[in-house]
């Protein structure tokens, strides 16, 4: 299967900007009430490229080491959702999330659960907005903190040396008065972007008719 039969319409392409653009904000809602600030959200970038390029677009922001929250999802549309830090930014995530008062020590012993938790809550959030409306169920397994680079977090669906192209759908975010900065991002293989392509063109129908 080329790329070309895989790049979604503009249409559809507007299409999962808004949807993600909601299930983003209804995210972003939820980690306001956790942090007590304001959340900042850019435009999502929707694009189709190599697993190497989502981590040199990952890696040409942020030369830091990163922290992310993995979390697989499946049904209809399958793939691996991703919220990213920068390994500095995770402890003032933990301290805003759990308390300003914890000492150093206890930020650390807490940084998992708080980190899990928090990308539990957002990527749920997204994940299940863009399921129900799409009129279907996914299913998200437990999350997992992991720790690298760009290569390391968008392995994805590199086994044995493979650079597949996916669907690469990026926001970044920041929490105001917080030095708190990250990115959710999506990865679908091939075969999930196709089962994408028409769940998106039945929401168009429903939304604009056959006219579209």
């Amino acid at each position: 299967m080329t790329s070309e039969t895989v790049t979604l319409t503009e249409l559809e392409r507007d299409a999962l900007t808004e949807i993600v653009n909601i299930g983003v904000s209804r995210a972003a809602s939820s980690l306001r009430k956790m942090v007590g600030a304001h959340v900042l959200l850019s435009v999502p970038s929707i694009e189709v490229v190599s697993q190497r390029r989502a981590a040199r677009l990952i890696g040409e922001r942020e030369i830091a080491q990163l922290v992310a929250v993995r979390q697989d999802f499946s049904g209809p549309f399958s793939g691996r959702a991703l919220l990213i830090f920068p390994e500095a930014n995770s402890l003032a995530l933990v301290r805003a999330v759990a308390g300003d008062e914890l000492s150093a020590e206890e930020l650390v012993e807490m940084e998992h659960e708080a980190l899990a938790e928090t990308g539990n809550v957002i990527l749920n959030g997204c994940l299940g907005t863009m399921a129900n409306m799409l009129q279907r169920s996914l299913s998200l397994t437990i999350p997992e903190i992991i720790k690298g680079d760009g290569a390391v977090l968008f392995d994805a669906w590199g086994q044995n040396g493979t650079d597949g192209l996916v669907l690469f759908l990026y926001i970044d975010f920041s929490v105001r008065q917080r030095d708190i900065r990250g990115y959710i991002a999506m990865i679908m293989n091939l075969p999930a972007i196709t089962a994408l392509s028409e769940l998106l063109g039945e929401f168009i129908t429903r939304v604009v008719g056959d006219d579209a």
